[in-house]
């Protein structure tokens, strides 16, 4: 009688949990994660998931590739698409690659010298026009499906697979060691590569050679997925260390790296990790927001950062029919602020405060899959029209694109004052005619993209600036250095004291002490004290005051204290042309407005010089004016008036001219 029970047992063993085992299967959740819960389970400073997250993601993930579009077989899907004008153009740009050669490899002695000099006009354009040309014509060769757009896309594709290194060359180390073969590492051009191959693969199905497939398969095992996930298992925490980072670094490439994971590799438990490693990584990348929204890397890095941490987003939605939803992730009401950053941030329509590595304008050709899935999820202003940079964007989103931009734009009214209180960023908005405005921030000297510039502020008369924040160096050698005259204190509206700059760190930071905010005037008082390292220094505050009645006045007012006396001075800061009228007066012109500068206090003196920085993201020339003590004091006060001229002719008598 047991053997009979033991027999029937095991029957009803097989006969219930065979098929299941036999053809790899599991019981989905259909519930959403909880990613609080998930994130609640991280052990330290963990990026890779740990077993108890696996576990969590196992219940809800499915098994096989993602797919990003439907493949060339599925004639109905890119018919649809080839009617679109997205279709359209990208047939036409295709055409016109026909017979452009790919412009990679680079020599090794253009990426040596790259990587020397920082110089990225010498490949970077290479690098990206053959992304670009590669995408365009796989999309191509979908939609005509006639094979003759195949033997170019196999000789970018082979083009691609010959790089020694993946990297911009400036972002390798000084040995030049991934280009050498030591290491591999993945930054915002290598996982360009991987996804660009990602895609072929997958959409163009036989249509490439066994061959070729299996080459780019071993080669995003080996570029990306192999690379990230060793890192995030701190198998190799040097290459990829933007993993932790807070800046668009870890959004732009772990999307990326995701995406080629969930595509192309050989196992489900690497994709099941991929999307473990990417959850844990997002909450870095998302504290690097302050919870009003702010974004310390400016508009153009929110575009750019953010962008990409919406399509892995929607990448993510989409492989797991909604069930991780990074849109809301931990904090929906966080990222609902973060989405409406931009809009928010405006000191005038379109004109935004460049401070750190921001830019003044957002141009109207410019990828703006950021304000598109914006307005999609968040409800933010709909952008005028629909304009990507990378084609996996405009796949993922292709049949809904029209809901979410509009060709009449809605007129932009903004408030009177936007207070961002976690970072300490005031936008104060003229009400005139011809608004007179002023950006200015406390934050810290840690910030993404850092300049050292707690205090900075940003005037603007209309819909340009005028004075303030000249922005940052172009990007070429030695513009991320802690010494660039552009990127520290000395190339800043800040004050200098006892000869001293700001010191660098999270802990040098400006406090707003008070705020007062009315119809006639707004007034901001910072204490700017811990971002200097000044034995001695026992006060320093900065008080800014808009005086919004007839054409506006702006005044900073700078007070320190000192347990001896030291010397003390600050800068005017521009960009525009300008005259000395006197010792005392300075006049601005942006060439569209002009406005004077009174500098009041006692015993002070101007002195005025080119900012040494060749290349600046705003333009230039740049000019520091700077405004010191004429001798040491141990307590003094100088204030900085600034005020529109438009009936005023300037003073005669002037002491010098740009």
């Amino acid at each position: 009688m047991h053997s009979i029970h033991q027999l029937i047992l095991r029957l009803i063993v097989i006969g219930i949990l065979l098929p299941a085992a036999a053809f790899g299967q599991q019981k989905k959740s259909d519930s959403k994660l909880d990613i609080a819960k998930y994130l609640s389970l991280t052990e330290g400073k963990e990026i890779y998931p740990n077993e108890a997250q696996l576990a969590m993601l196992q219940e809800l993930l499915p098994t096989g590739a993602y797919q990003p579009a439907e493949p060339i077989s599925d004639r109905n899907y890119w018919q649809q698409i080839a009617g679109t004008s997205f279709g359209k153009k990208t047939l036409e740009e295709a055409l016109s690659f026909m017979e452009v050669q790919p412009e990679v490899p680079i020599s090794d002695s253009i990426y040596r010298l790259a990587n020397k000099e920082g110089n990225r006009g010498i490949y970077k354009p290479r690098y990206y026009r053959s992304m670009d040309r590669l995408e365009k014509l796989i999309v191509a060769e979908c939609i005509q499906n006639r094979g003759e757009y195949l033997p170019q896309i196999e000789v970018y594709i082979r083009a691609i697979m010959e790089m020694k290194s993946w990297l911009h060359p400036n972002h390798d180390d000084a040995e030049n060691s991934v280009l050498e073969g030591r290491r591999v590492a993945i930054d915002l051009g290598a996982r360009k590569f991987g996804l660009v191959l990602a895609l072929a693969n997958s959409l163009l199905e036989d249509r490439l050679s066994t061959d070729l497939k299996t080459d780019i398969r071993e080669q995003l095992e080996w570029r990306i997925i192999d690379s990230y996930l060793a890192s995030c298992k701190e198998e190799d925490p040097i290459s990829n260390s933007w993993i932790r980072s807070t800046s668009n670094w870890n959004s732009v490439c772990t999307s990326g790296s995701v995406f080629t994971t969930l595509v192309s590799a050989e196992k489900d438990e690497d994709r099941v990790a991929a999307v473990g490693c990417a959850l844990n990584s997002m909450r870095y990348y998302l504290s690097g927001f302050g919870e009003d929204g702010y974004c310390s890397e400016g508009t153009g890095y929110w575009s750019y950062g953010f962008g990409h941490y919406l399509y892995l987003a929607e990448l993510l939605s989409d492989y797991t029919g909604g069930k991780v939803d990074l849109f809301e992730f931990d904090n929906p009401e966080k990222l609902q602020r973060v989405a409406n950053f931009p809009e928010n941030y405006q000191l005038y329509p379109g004109l935004y405060a460049p401070f750190s590595d921001g830019v003044t304008r957002v141009k109207d050709d410019s990828d703006n899959f950021a304000y598109y899935m914006s307005a999609a999820h968040y409800g933010s202003n709909k952008p005028e029209k629909f304009i990507v940079d990378e084609v996996v964007e405009a796949l993922i989103i292709w049949s809904d694109s029209s809901r979410y931009f509009s060709a009449e734009q809605e007129e932009i009214v903004l408030p009177e004052v936007t207070y961002f209180d976690d970072f300490g960023i005031v936008l104060s908005r003229g009400q005139q005619q011809v608004p007179f405005s002023i950006a200015i921030k406390a934050g810290h000297n840690a910030e993404n993209h850092n300049h050292s510039d707690v205090g900075s502020y940003v005037i603007t008369i209309g819909d340009g600036l005028i004075s303030g924040d000249i922005g940052a160096p172009s990007y070429r050698a030695g513009a991320f250095s802690k010494d660039n005259p552009a990127r520290s204190s000395w190339g800043h509206p800040v004050p200098k004291v006892n000869n001293s700059l700001q010191s660098n760190g999270a802990n040098h930071f400006g406090r707003i002490l008070s705020t007062n905010f009315t119809d006639e005037e707004d007034q901001v008082v910072m204490d700017l004290k811990p971002a200097y390292s000044v034995p001695g220094l026992t006060s320093l505050t900065r008080t800014m005051t808009n005086q919004k009645s007839g054409d506006g006045t702006i005044i900073i007012s700078d007070h320190f204290s000192a347990e001896k006396p030291m010397d003390f001075g600050l800068a005017i800061m521009t960009l525009s042309d300008y005259e000395l009228l006197n010792s005392r007066t300075v006049l601005l012109d942006n060439g569209d407005h002009r406005i004077k500068v009174e500098v009041l206090g006692e015993g002070i003196s101007l002195h005025d010089e080119l900012v040494p920085v060749e290349h600046l993201r705003e333009g230039g020339p740049a000019y520091r004016i700077g405004v010191d003590l004429d001798k040491p004091a141990s307590s003094s006060t100088i204030t900085i008036k600034f005020t529109p001229v438009f009936n005023e002719l300037a003073e005669s008598g002037s002491i010098g001219t740009r």
